[in-house]
């Protein structure tokens, strides 16, 4: 980044006007107080700011817009956020409203979610995004314009949510394909991705798989809850289709009689998380499907209270299932997890269980890795067995004779 000295005694309203550059952004520094400067756009856009250094790190924070505040203003912040700076405090970056001819980050967050998420993202996902701009974007970043959003600003907002770090990071893969749109439509220069060098917290993913035995207390209390009546028919079938065919909770709530295929021993989902994709039926999901009433006037195979609507809501009757089964720290997708773990001890490569499941990457199954390597330690350990017990065996007749 270009630094340049002022060839003028101090930042004023004067000097400030009259500089420009081309290219690049660069950041000019006052000559009388330390750390106080201003940084200048292409486009003209003009933001004081202010940098110093306390225990051995550098900070650089935001002061406000040339234009919105005066070099006078900017000039006595500055010197206050220095001096907390360097006694020791943490202040914030301190957002600056955008003029009204500049586009704001509510302006791009707007244009993001109508031209992006809902054009390209699937429902859920489109969900979880809005709600991420809405709750955490816009309130902190909305009012900046986008060209004035510096690494800063990224920093202290991922830094924010450190507590939950798997939040932390959806909010900055949201924010950083935002400023991606934002050079893509000629909004931000190239290349001046304010979430570059902003590293992801470490997500410790948490595994669970369900055990033979755990397997088996679960299929007697979906038995006996069904039996009372105490949880609705959708909701057991749901769990019970869960386990034998490994898919996703929203490709099971949202599945319809269209796509399922008895005969073929099929369901042709349309539109999973990753597409078009076949998912083949056991004996055992084609049994539990077959079953299943059929309402002429509702599509949906696990069907919902409402006429014509399906299950929106399995988390409460699997938090009631599972504590009876005594399975309280499982998830319904620890389900998927133990259809994957059970193929791998069965024998089934990596690359199968991935078609399995509808990957499209091969780092996504990679995470079974591991298991893998167990049912290849344990075969082989067998193996060594049978060999071991002949050698043995012919070992201990030489030793006879």
């Amino acid at each position: 980044m270009a630094m340049a000295k002022l060839q003028y005694r101090s930042i004023s309203k004067r000097t400030v006007d009259g500089l420009s550059v081309e290219g690049k952004d660069a950041v000019f520094w006052d000559r009388e107080l330390s750390g106080f400067g201003v940084r200048v756009y292409p486009s003209g856009t003009k933001v004081y700011i202010v940098q110093s250094r306390a225990r051995g790190a550098s900070k650089r924070i935001a002061v406000g817009r040339h234009g919105v505040i005066s070099a006078d203003q900017a000039r006595r912040k500055a010197a206050m956020l220095i001096a907390r700076i360097k006694a020791g405090e943490n202040p914030d970056p301190v957002p600056s409203a955008a003029p009204a001819s500049e586009p704001t980050v509510a302006d791009l967050a707007g244009r993001y979610l109508t031209e992006h998420v809902t054009v390209r993202c699937k429902p859920r996902t489109a969900e979880a995004c809005r709600w991420l701009v809405a709750k955490f974007v816009l309130p902190e970043l909305g009012a900046l314009a986008i060209e004035a959003v510096e690494r800063e600003h990224i920093a202290a907002l991922h830094h924010r949510h450190r507590g939950t770090p798997y939040q932390a990071n959806r909010i900055l893969e949201v924010v950083r394909k935002m400023f991606n749109l934002a050079e893509a439509w000629g909004l931000r220069k190239d290349g001046a991705n304010p979430c570059r060098f902003v590293e992801k917290y470490k997500e410790h993913k948490r595994e669970r798989f369900l055990t033979e035995d755990e397997f088996r207390r679960l299929g007697q209390v979906l038995s006996e809850v069904e039996a009372e009546g105490s949880e609705a028919l959708s909701a057991v079938t749901a769990i019970r289709l869960l386990m034998l065919t490994g898919c996703r909770l929203g490709e099971v709530q949202t599945l319809r009689w269209e796509n399922v295929d008895l005969e073929a021993g099929e369901l042709r989902l349309p539109d999973s998380k990753t597409g078009a994709r076949m998912v083949p039926l056991s004996r055992a999901a084609a049994g539990v499907l077959a079953a299943l009433p059929r309402d002429p006037d509702n599509p949906w195979v696990i069907a919902g209270r409402k006429p014509g609507a399906h299950l929106t809501d399995l988390q409460h009757p699997w938090r009631r299932i599972r504590a009876r089964a005594g399975l309280g720290d499982v998830r319904i997708h620890d389900l998927r997890h133990s259809f994957a773990s059970r193929a791998l001890a069965l024998g089934e490569s990596l690359p199968m269980i991935g078609k399995l499941l509808g990957h499209t990457q091969v780092q996504t199954t990679a995470r079974y890795a591991h298991l893998a390597r167990d049912s290849v330690k344990a075969s082989a350990s067998k193996v060594a067995d049978s060999i071991g017990a002949d050698i043995l065996t012919g070992g201990a007749g030489l030793d006879a004779t």
